[in-house]
């Protein structure tokens, strides 16, 4: 069998997403030993944990980070403590990827030769072949790494003060994506045997097109897989924006699919939130792909499309920008931990896979598994119904990181939209009521159970409330506005409380300071309408 043809074995990767500008996450998943024991692969080091920002240049650009300047103290902190990082990978057992912003060169380098001035553009040969140096660079100085994640959606620089990135022309396959996952697969696969994982995120994952002309133009190699999200452009629930992605199981190439498991804009695990078993086995939102044949989950894909299935790769925590934080990671290692186990075996039911995972990582004993299981579940349905809508299109980007924003409403809201934040604050309730009901293994998992519960119903409180001033406001009735305000409120007031309960998670804020696509804040929403209110009953 030859290496176009030859079938990998599954790729089980984990990223933490440390926030680009801030402390690294302290958490488990940082421990190579600990995403072993979880049945995985492999790990993925973050952005500005990328051998990129931290080759010598020296071998082939003498004094371009000169010795005892900052540059080069900062270049020498960051490459040996990848050495380090990347030593406890090989003793767990671990392969050793790490995503990497293409394309990001030393600023000075930039600076030294005007012709890379316009370094994003891959079709230039001279940047091509400082794009070759690098990978040479990598791997001759880092060659215990088992291949590099490449991202050309976004580029940040956050982390990185030495270095300048950019890419051009980002969803053009003939003019970047094409030429640079030729010259990547050249170096990267058939040069030196290492895997290459090729985003597809916000370059050429939402255009079947697009894909099918990379995949036709790219020939395939044992090495070489292209990273598809499960939903497309973001970790959103919903069909109307975020539909599931159209673009998995098309092609040629093989595909891993990437999932986030501490969502950056349902809560990053503040709150139950169990999406394993949507990703498993599909969400009700995308029912209709499979009644017409379609693939409608990562289980159809790796039940029907094995020879394109190349794994998972998780995200256990991070995505996004502050908080919330968290002080318990049970909720995302929930979703971590069955759809590491179920990667290794997808003919297995998602039902076994959780209930293994409730009794030997969370320790529940048999009788406490269907609360347990019921909690779960509703959790997904909690969230969808509660921060957007399976009836009527709403943007999600109105809610995210720790910050509420104000929906924008379509036209003519209808009833369908409040009914649903009525059904969102239902599931909550019994949330609550079944998280309580459990028999825990001990009291400070008790605790957070019951907190974090806590913290879904008041939040969603606040939630249920914000939608109601938005129509309010759209329809212009004061009264409706002036009920809601006093619930908003109310809601504000009982969410608060949990800040003084040590299990809680940081809470939301009224204001937004992260970018948020919405028109304004919810605070800013609400007291448009308080004034409003107030102006009519002096009348």
């Amino acid at each position: 069998m030859n290496e176009t043809t030859a079938i990998p074995q599954t790729h089980i990767l984990d990223l933490v997403h440390h926030n680009p500008g801030e402390a690294r996450y302290e958490t488990r998943y940082n421990d190579p030993h600990e995403l072993a024991k979880m049945g995985y692969g492999g790990k993925v080091y973050s952005l500005f944990e990328s051998p990129e920002l931290a080759v010598d240049w020296n071998p082939v650009e003498p004094g371009l980070f000169a010795a005892g300047s900052a540059e080069e103290t900062w270049r020498r902190e960051l490459f040996h403590r990848l050495k380090r990082e990347f030593a406890r990978c090989r003793q767990a057992a671990l392969k050793v990827y790490a995503m990497s912003d293409l394309v990001l060169l030393p600023r000075k380098l930039v600076e030294k030769y005007p012709e890379v001035a316009d370094f994003g553009d891959v079709n230039d040969p001279v940047v091509a072949g400082w794009l070759r140096t690098l990978v040479s660079l990598i791997f001759d100085q880092f060659p215990e790494m088992d291949g590099l994640v490449v991202r050309i959606g976004e580029t940040y620089l956050e982390d990185a003060p030495h270095h300048v990135g950019k890419i051009t022309e980002k969803k053009d396959p003939d003019r970047t994506i094409i030429p640079l996952m030729q010259l990547l697969r050249e170096e990267v696969c058939v040069r030196r045997g290492k895997d290459l994982f090729f985003r597809t995120w916000v370059s050429f994952d939402d255009d079947a097109e697009s894909y099918q002309k990379v995949s036709d133009a790219v020939e395939p190699h044992k090495n070489l897989f292209l990273c598809v999200k499960h939903c497309e452009f973001d970790f959103h629930r919903g069909h109307f924006f975020n539909p599931f992605s159209r673009v998995i199981g098309m092609g040629r190439h093989r595909q891993i699919i990437e999932v986030q498991c501490a969502r950056e804009y349902e809560g990053k695990g503040a709150y139950p939130n169990y999406i394993a078993r949507g990703v498993i086995e599909g969400f009700p939102e995308h029912a209709g792909l499979r009644e017409s044949g379609a693939i409608a989950s990562v289980g159809d894909f790796a039940r029907t499309r094995p020879d394109l299935f190349a794994g998972l790769w998780t995200w256990t925590r991070g995505g996004g920008w502050e908080g919330p934080y968290i002080k318990n990671e049970m909720w995302c290692d929930l979703n971590a931990a069955v759809l590491a186990r179920w990667a290794a075996d997808p003919a297995r039911t998602e039902e076994d896979i959780f209930n293994e995972i409730a009794s030997e990582r969370i320790g529940l004993a048999p009788d406490s598994l269907p609360a347990f299981r019921e909690l779960s579940l509703r959790s997904a349905d909690a969230v969808v119904l509660g921060r957007t809508s399976l009836a009527v299109p709403i943007f999600p980007w109105w809610l995210r990181d720790e910050y509420i924003g104000a929906p924008d409403l379509p036209p003519l809201a209808d009833d369908r939209l409040l009914a649903e934040k009525a059904e969102s604050i239902a599931h909550w309730e019994k949330i609550v009521e079944l998280t309580r009901s459990i028999r825990w293994p001990d009291p400070e998992t008790r605790e957070f159970a019951i907190t974090s519960a806590e913290y879904g119903l008041r939040l969603f409180r606040i939630l249920e409330a914000v939608f109601h001033l938005a129509v309010a406001g759209q329809r212009d009735d004061l009264d409706h506005a002036g009920m809601w305000l006093r619930r908003y409120d109310e809601a504000w007031q009982e969410y608060l409380k949990l800040a003084d309960v040590p299990a809680c998670s940081t809470l939301y804020q009224r204001n937004i300071i992260r970018r948020c696509t919405c028109p304004g804040s919810s605070a800013e929403l609400a007291d448009r309408l308080r004034g409003r209110v107030q102006q009519k009953s002096s009348k």
